[in-house]
């Protein structure tokens, strides 16, 4: 009974309970915060194990559900240990009585530190405001001072700027006088320095006047940079005139001084002397070179300021080069005289002393004008020029008339190689205006020299006439190829050598003439005269002296015989060719002339058209004369050296068909019938066999006739074409080369012979006519 009883009040209870938070006639509503409250602690205590120190219940054996929030440990604790009395709960009235208690109790334990915290709170605002208090009170301090502080700094602003306006015044004022002073102080200056210069004691010399020409410059540079001041020409025009009485001064001192030491040397007695002359005159003036030079200094950093300064010193320099002009005119003109009378006879060392003298004089005269002077003048080389040309006046007529040209060849080389180059050349400004009066006196030289040289080609060369001797070849040659035999006749006889003939026909003793004046000569002028003057005169020689052996070579034909005329041809070009190789420069010349050919047509078609000579229409014979007949501008070009190839060429051609003709003559004859009636056999359709050895010249034994003919003749003339030609050329080479086509052409002749009896005889007949072989003909060739 008791348990059904204890079961019926506890499900009363429970209903009880229900109804506190039913959703009708809730007997304890709750707002959404404390709804959401419970939400929050029912969700976490759902999920949290039982603790093991929870009382179980008695009726249910159900644990009792935690009532504080599992988020803070501390609160479980703080419900384990609370204290539940020795009240015993009996009924639902007494637990909701101890439920509230412990959910007081445990409100206040939880709200502590936050009342505490909230209390602390309290305690810094009521300080804050008090803080807050005070600095509204210093804010109103402070914009108070500050209010202050404006009015004051506005003031002690203005104030500043009225005392630097006050400077910058003052300033303006100071400089301003400054500027006024300075600018007066040029003006004020003209006083002073008209006082200075008309002081009798003010000497150029004094250690014032150079400071007071800076004066005067400084005054008339400002003035005259200044044209707007008042008064500023009146003034310029005052200080340029002290500066033109100060300039006078300078020049009057200067021109006395050079002109004294003029008048010294003049009146000094060793002055007649030559020899004593020259000290004696630079001795005297470099005496005063400083006391002028320190002047002359001063004149020249001026000189580009202002005329006055730079006519200053023009005149100063003129002065100097008027009394050295004056003082060593006469004294250089008696050493010329006297070195032409001593070397009247010889001109080279005339030439040589005088350039001596005169390049010591130079130098010394060079020297002596920068001992007054800093500045270089076109003066100094007017005097030396004007010095030099006494000894250029005196070598003139000399020169002009002398005919001999290895003096003139040798005054070209003094006074182009001593002179210009070894001296000129190295010694740059010092004797750049002799060199002047030198090249000049070279270019005279030279001159006299071509034209030497050009009446020598024409007398010497173009109209040589030779002599016997001149002519007398081969015996000329083998006269000297002898003489070495005869003269060591006396001793042990020796094998005579192949070279021996080489040596000795190179020797230019035996040389034609000719050809030996053209090649002196062309040496004589190649270092002497420029390279375009060398190669026309060189192209003129060279075609004169080709012309002069084309004449030696038809008269030693004339005299002797055809080969002798060649080979001396060949031999003398040859040695023409090889002289002028070393010479460096081209040969070649242009020639300019005029071709009249059109001239004469349009002459012809003048005459033609004579009655319309003034025609007004297009055909106007005179227009087309003037337009046609014009005469025409055309350039040839003439290379000596091509010539003389030429030459050789048609020479060697010459000699090698002399040759081969004088050595198988009859057989060439032969061969030439034969052809003729070969191509009289074809036209007329005959059998050219049959109508060949009809022919009588063709028979074998006028055929052998004209083959063993043939064989004597090179037999007995090859040798002694050979020698000449040894004997001529000296030169194994150069007889090979000209002696293979030859060789060629007699063994053509022959091919051509044997092909013709092979192919025309029998061979019976062969026998008879005997033909030699190629390799016969080769020998014979070789062995000749």
């Amino acid at each position: 009974m008791a348990a059904v009883h204890h079961s019926t009040l506890s499900k009363e209870i429970r209903e009880k309970l229900s109804l506190w938070d039913g959703k009708e006639n809730c007997l304890a509503p709750l707002t959404e915060a404390q709804k959401n409250s419970v939400a929050e602690l029912t969700a976490v205590s759902s999920n949290r194990a039982i603790p093991s120190e929870l009382p179980v219940d008695d009726y249910t054996n159900i644990p009792t559900k935690r009532i504080l929030s599992d988020s803070s440990k501390q609160v479980q604790l703080d419900i384990a240990h609370l204290d539940l009395g020795q009240e015993k709960i009996e009924n639902a009235q007494q637990f909701f009585t101890w439920f509230a208690q412990v959910e007081t109790q445990m409100e206040e334990e939880q709200e502590s530190s936050y009342r505490s915290y909230s209390n602390q709170l309290k305690a810094y605002r009521d300080h804050c405001d008090t803080i807050l208090s005070e600095v509204e009170v210093a804010l109103s301090h402070l914009k108070e001072l500050q209010l202050k502080h404006v009015l004051v700094s506005t003031k002690t602003g203005a104030l500043h700027e009225a005392c630097e306006q006050l400077l910058h015044d003052q300033t303006k004022l100071v400089n301003m006088a400054e500027s006024i002073s300075n600018k007066l102080s040029y003006f004020n200056t003209l006083e002073h320095l008209q006082h200075k210069l008309n002081s009798p004691t003010l000497s150029v010399n004094s250690e014032s006047f150079i400071p007071l020409l800076t004066q005067l410059d400084e005054c008339i540079s400002y003035i005259s940079s200044n044209p707007h001041f008042k008064e500023s020409p009146v003034y310029l025009t005052k200080f340029k005139q002290c500066l033109n009485q100060s300039l006078h001064l300078i020049k009057s001192h200067v021109i006395t001084l050079l002109k004294n030491a003029t008048t010294q040397v003049l009146n000094n007695k060793d002055a007649a002397s030559s020899e004593n002359s020259f000290a004696l005159f630079y001795g005297k003036f470099r005496a005063c070179a400083p006391r002028v030079k320190s002047l002359m200094e001063q004149i020249e950093q001026r000189s580009y300021m202002t005329t006055e300064y730079a006519s200053l010193l023009s005149d100063c320099q003129q002065c100097y080069f008027d009394q050295r002009f004056q003082l060593l005119t006469p004294c250089v003109a008696d050493a010329v005289d006297k070195l032409t009378k001593q070397y009247a006879r010889n001109p080279c060392s005339l030439v040589r002393a005088g350039c001596s003298v005169l390049i010591h004089v130079c130098q010394d005269e060079y020297q002596l004008y920068y001992h007054f002077f800093s500045k270089p003048s076109i003066g100094v080389d007017t005097l030396l020029e004007n010095l030099s040309s006494t000894l250029y006046d005196c070598l003139r007529p000399i020169i002009i008339h002398m005919n001999h040209m290895e003096t003139l060849a040798e005054l070209c080389s003094i006074l182009k190689v001593e002179m210009l180059e070894d001296h000129v050349q190295q010694k740059g400004d010092e004797l750049a205006a002799f060199g002047t009066v030198v090249d000049q006196m070279l270019q005279d030289v030279q001159e006299r020299l071509v034209y030497r040289a050009q009446a020598y080609i024409e007398s010497d060369i173009r109209k040589y006439s030779p002599a016997p001797g001149d002519l007398a070849y081969p015996e000329k040659l083998i006269v000297e190829t002898n003489e070495p035999e005869s003269k060591d006749a006396s001793s042990t006889p020796k094998k005579p050598s192949p070279e021996l003939p080489a040596a000795l026909v190179d020797l230019q003793g035996m040389w034609y003439p000719t050809v030996r004046r053209t090649l002196v000569c062309l040496s004589k002028l190649y270092r002497c005269i420029s390279r375009e003057t060398f190669e026309g005169l060189s192209q003129e020689a060279l075609s004169v002296c080709i012309g002069s052996l084309k004449i030696a070579s038809a008269l030693i034909t004339k005299r002797k015989d055809p080969i002798n005329g060649y080979l001396f041809f060949i031999k003398h070009l040859l040695i023409l060719r090889e002289q002028i190789a070393p010479f460096d420069v081209d040969f070649a010349i242009k020639e300019v002339s005029l071709d009249f050919s059109k001239m004469k047509s349009a002459a012809f078609g003048l005459w033609s058209k004579s009655n319309k000579l003034f025609s007004l229409s297009s055909n106007n014979a005179i227009l087309e004369f003037l337009l046609e007949g014009a005469p025409q501008l055309t350039e040839s070009y003439l290379d000596s050296k091509k010539e003389v190839d030429i030459e050789l060429r048609i020479v060697c051609e010459k000699f090698i068909q002399h040759v081969s003709d004088s050595l198988i003559s009859p057989m060439s004859a032969l061969l030439s019938k034969v052809d003729v009636v070969v191509k009289m056999a074809e036209e007329e359709g005959k059998d050219i066999k049959a109508f060949l050895k009809q022919q009588p010249f063709a028979k074998p034994e006028n055929v052998r006739k004209v083959v063993s003919e043939t064989y004597m003749l090179i037999k007995s003339k090859l040798p002694s074409t050979l020698q000449s030609m040894s004997l001529f050329l000296a030169n194994k080479d150069t007889e090979y080369i000209l002696f293979k086509p030859v060789k060629a052409k007699v063994q053509d002749y022959y091919k051509q012979m044997n092909e013709l009896v092979t192919q025309t005889y029998s061979e019976e007949d062969t026998q008879i006519i005997g033909c030699p072989s190629m390799q016969q003909v080769s020998l014979l060739l070789a062995v000749s």
